[in-house]
């Protein structure tokens, strides 16, 4: 992750990795996703809306490895700023609504952490 980030193909590549169906392949595209929020200081939140509508399609994926990486995603996406960060708990409310224990836990998990005070007075700052 640490290579990939700093690509300018990073954004694309995490965007079709993560529609793969190998497990691993699909789990690099979401953790490039978190990547990317964490370290990416130069991105618009465009690049990052983008990833949204992918982490809610995946949220359903139960297997161990994708269920992690997407919620990593998620919460990293949204520790980025204020804006970012209301758009990803909009996110995880409509994922908490699909009938998948995997999306749940993601939401749940995801929420949990977003809405926190340490995250929210961060975000002040």
């Amino acid at each position: 992750m640490n290579l990939f980030w700093q690509a300018p193909f990073a954004h694309k590549k995490a965007i079709k990795w993560s529609k793969k169906e190998n497990e691993f392949e699909k789990r690099a595209g979401f953790a490039l996703m978190a990547v990317l929020a964490w370290k990416d200081k130069n991105s618009s939140d465009a690049k990052f809306k983008k990833f949204f509508p992918l982490i809610k399609k995946e949220s359903i994926d139960e297997r161990n490895f994708v269920k992690k990486s997407v919620n990593w995603a998620l919460r990293q996406i949204g520790k980025r700023n204020a804006k970012l960060n209301e758009l990803a708990i909009k996110t995880a409310n409509e994922i908490l609504k699909i009938n998948s224990k995997s999306a749940r836990w993601i939401a749940s998990d995801a929420i949990k952490e977003l809405e926190s005070a340490v995250i929210q007075k961060k975000l002040e700052e």
